[in-house]
């Protein structure tokens, strides 16, 4: 039944997709017309792209995968509509859903419409006039026993239609139409090089800040601490003979002074890779900063096998910053981390009953993430409706 009703659905898409090619050639006529052609064309293959896309989701449902559209300008523009590869496939696919779909969509129809009409052709043979009788596989009713034989040979016929064969045309019309509507696999690899590169600089930018970042602690925190040390050590030891009291106070002051220097480097080498990592591991990790949290967090760590360090310092810092993001911004009630492992992948999922609206621009954190995220070919997908909730979703690959 669901075979026959794609190939029903594709008969009728087939049958509009009809005046499409006409359209199109229309548009491009009229390309030489005073160049009205540069705004038609681009209209219409805006509006076949559209079409295309409702063909997409249709397919993919079918098949249970996704089928991306990939697309490099949003549509409007002459010469980069005209070049976008993905144009082409939208016509291949126009002129092959135009001659495959109608065909398998007709016997779609009639596989699902079949078996109805056969019984109640079979049933009402008599309602006909005598001189123009019904026929059923070619024969004429004339009776109750050619209704009943020839309706049933018919009607095995449709069910075999709906069981056997709409299947088998309808994979064929879905899988035609993914390859065509998706981008090849030299496009994909390009693509696939294009994210890895930008996903790369900004890992790099990203690091490259991390270091101004350490070295500007370092200098203002800690060496300035350990600077102040050196030069009360120096007072203290050359007042030591000629004024201990003074000599002991130093050495006090230089004592708080290193105590103070050894907080400012812990502090950093926190930032670097948090030291409760490595001592209670990510779910414990997790359990400190909800903690921490003003906002009740309830944690939800699933066994995780072994993770690689940079991975589980990424999902650390991210789950330390959506907190922060909650705490200040989103006003919620209660939040939820959940941390689970999903084959080859760690899943990092924290949801709030807060206000949403969570934009991006505005510095909430989010862009960070996705920079952490996107260095180690990782995933980011945050909803936040106004109103919420908050779900900000991440996923880190465990394997190289």
């Amino acid at each position: 039944m669901r075979s026959a009703r794609y190939l029903t659905v594709a008969l009728f898409t087939g049958v509009a997709t009809l005046p499409m090619p006409m359209l199109l050639l229309g548009a491009t006529a009229t390309v030489a017309a005073a160049g009205l052609g540069l705004i038609l064309l681009p209209t219409a293959l805006l509006g076949l792209r559209r079409w295309a896309d409702l063909a997409r989701r249709r397919v993919g449902a079918y098949l249970g995968e996704a089928v991306p559209s990939r697309y490099r300008e949003p549509g409007g523009r002459f010469w980069q509509t005209l070049t976008d590869p993905a144009t082409w496939r939208d016509i291949g696919w126009m002129f092959a859903h135009i001659a495959v779909g109608i065909p398998f969509g007709a016997i779609g129809l009639i596989a699902l419409a079949g078996p109805v009409v056969t019984v109640a052709q079979a049933a009402l043979w008599w309602v006909l006039p005598a001189d123009e009788p019904l026929t059923l596989l070619g024969m004429p009713v004339t009776g109750w026993g050619t209704a009943l034989g020839a309706g049933a040979a018919q009607l095995v016929l449709c069910v075999a239609l709906l069981l056997w064969a709409t299947p088998a045309l309808a994979r064929v019309h879905a899988r035609m139409s993914r390859a065509l509507l998706r981008a090849s696999a030299a496009e994909r690899l390009a693509e696939r090089v294009d994210a890895l590169t930008e996903s790369r600089a900004d890992a790099l930018e990203a690091h490259a800040a991390e270091l101004r970042r350490i070295e500007r602690d370092l200098h203002d925190g800690a060496q300035a601490q350990l600077v102040a040390l050196a030069m009360r050590l120096g007072v203290a030891e050359r007042t030591m003979a000629e004024d201990p009291q003074t000599a002991r106070r130093l050495l006090r002051e230089a004592q708080s002074g290193a105590e103070e220097a050894m907080a400012e480097l812990r502090d950093v080498v926190r930032t670097i890779y948090p030291p409760i990592l490595a001592d209670r591991g990510l779910d414990g990790a997790a359990s400190a900063l909800a903690a921490r949290c003003p906002v009740p967090v309830q944690i939800a760590v699933g066994p995780l096998g072994a993770v690689p360090a940079a991975v589980e310092a990424t999902a650390y810092f991210v789950i330390a910053e959506a907190l922060t993001n909650v705490a200040k911004h989103a006003r919620a009630r209660r939040a939820r981390v959940g941390v689970r492992r999903d084959g080859p992948s760690l899943l990092v999922e924290l949801t709030d009953d807060g206000i949403g609206g969570v934009d991006e621009s505005r510095g909430s954190g989010i862009a960070g993430i996705r920079r952490r995220v996107a260095a180690l070919d990782g995933t980011t997908r945050i909803t936040s409706p106004p109103g919420g909730p908050t779900t900000l979703e991440v996923t880190l690959p465990c394997e190289s």
